[in-house]
């Protein structure tokens, strides 16, 4: 089954790093930040979900 708020995530990160380097944002920009935040996000999902197969 296809993990959507992984997918979700990614695709918002992505997004956020295209306009940032398109417009040549700096570190410290709400979308940076937000690129940041993403990326926490991102691993605490993944680890959650690694722990959760790796225990059946």
């Amino acid at each position: 089954m296809a993990d959507l708020y992984l997918k979700a995530l990614e695709s918002e990160r992505r997004k956020l790093w295209a306009e940032c380097r398109l417009k040549g944002l700096p570190k410290g920009t709400p979308e940076r930040e937000r690129i940041v935040e993403i990326d926490a996000l991102l691993k605490a999902h993944k680890a959650k979900k690694d722990g959760k197969s790796a225990n059946p």
